[in-house]
């Protein structure tokens, strides 16, 4: 009888062994569950962010192309402004250089008869 209790008590100390393996490796199977979960719904947010980048790019690609000719034509009409401003800068200095010689002339006449 004492070697069957033996016996007994020995097969009841392998079972409680396997018992805590087994929860052992349950809670390691939770935990990994739990760290795949949380991995794919990070990686679920990433696409969701990428999805919503790309569709910002593309808008944005769209407001360019149709902004270009706008731009083409603002920068059309600065050059030209600009080589109007120089037109009118070269004309106003004739035309001072003009008057200037005007009021020279006028002086000279003035100076030369009062004298």
């Amino acid at each position: 009888h004492q070697q069957m209790g033996e016996l007994i008590a020995s097969q009841r100390a392998i079972l409680e062994d396997l018992r805590r393996i087994e929860d052992k490796i349950q809670r390691s199977d939770d935990r990994s569950d739990a760290s795949r979960t949380k991995m794919h719904r990070r990686i679920d947010e990433v696409v969701g962010a990428a999805a919503e980048v790309q569709t910002a790019v593309a808008t944005l690609e769209k407001d360019v192309r149709e902004m270009k000719p706008v731009t083409d034509e603002v920068r059309r009409w600065k050059l030209m402004g600009m080589g109007a401003l120089g037109m009118m800068g070269v004309g106003g200095m004739a035309l001072g250089v003009t008057f200037s010689e005007a009021l020279r002339r006028i002086g000279m006449v003035i100076i030369g008869r009062g004298g």
